[in-house]
């Protein structure tokens, strides 16, 4: 298939821009830093309205909440994103066709069979931690010198919390030396609070490289290092989030009073 640079979603096949370009990218990417993770998308949408001459680049860098799609044909869900993505349509990882049809790019017969096995293992990681009703996607292309994929996973609550992973991992393959892996991560995490009005959201992102032996295949290697950052991840937004948030609530009124406190208070109300 012949893949058009300027339509496609996947990372390493886009042109380069120049310095003007470059700056306006960068202020539009700080903007989208300080906008909360539940509007990512609409505020996404305005500022592409406003520097149309962006459109593909601001679509490649920022990550927005995953969406999901249908396979017609293997009657399966499917997430899409920007890193299956060709134009105006998505390649689903079942059937490994475009949904609206498309000829768009299609990963060698090499990497379709990395990618199949991924979706297989990831499937079972997902169940394992995020239960039976999360859902997860693997897509792979090649890059110089190796081939990248996008492990995404998507859980939403009956509540209306949302959980969505994107684990980026670029695989340099090395002749006679291990494999060099490159895992960048993003959890985009919204939670609806009991009145359904208030929204607590936020985003953390955290990279790491790795060189480990590849002898025996990627999938061992790439399950263990998402595996240990999506942990690793899970962890500190417990503490920057949620644990701020208590700190917070804590200051601003505590739910025990102060010996001293009591006692006058205690006084104030018996007059």
């Amino acid at each position: 298939a012949v893949v058009s640079t300027q339509s496609t979603g996947y990372p390493g096949l886009a042109p380069k821009m120049s310095q003007n370009s470059q700056e306006k990218l960068d202020s539009a990417l700080d903007l989208m830093r300080r906008m909360p993770t539940h509007n990512l998308s609409k505020h996404l949408g305005n500022l592409i309205d406003l520097c149309p001459n962006l459109t593909e680049e601001l679509l490649s860098a920022v990550d927005q909440p995953l969406s999901v799609r249908k396979d017609d044909m293997k009657q399966k869900d499917f997430i899409v994103c920007d890193y299956n993505r060709d134009g105006e349509s998505f390649r689903s990882p079942w059937s490994n066709i475009y949904y609206p049809y498309i000829e768009g790019y299609l990963p060698p017969i090499q990497l379709r069979a990395i990618e199949e096995e991924l979706n297989d293992a990831f499937k079972v990681y997902t169940n394992m931690y995020y239960g039976e009703e999360a859902l997860s996607s693997v897509y792979v292309w090649d890059v110089d010198g190796g081939f990248a994929a996008s492990i995404l996973i998507k859980k939403t609550s009956e509540t209306g919390d949302t959980w969505d992973a994107i684990n980026v991992m670029e695989v340099a393959e090395r002749l006679g030396r291990p494999s060099q892996y490159k895992l960048t991560t993003t959890i985009l995490t919204t939670l609806v609070m009991a009145d359904g009005d208030t929204r607590i959201s936020g985003s953390l992102t955290r990279q790491k490289e790795e060189a480990l032996p590849s002898d025996t295949g990627h999938t061992t290697n790439i399950g263990q290092m998402v595996e240990a950052m999506e942990n690793n991840i899970r962890q500190q937004l417990e503490g920057v989030y949620f644990g701020k948030t208590r700190d917070v609530m804590n200051e601003m009124r505590s739910v025990t009073a102060g010996a001293g406190r009591q006692k006058q208070a205690s006084a104030v109300m018996m007059g």
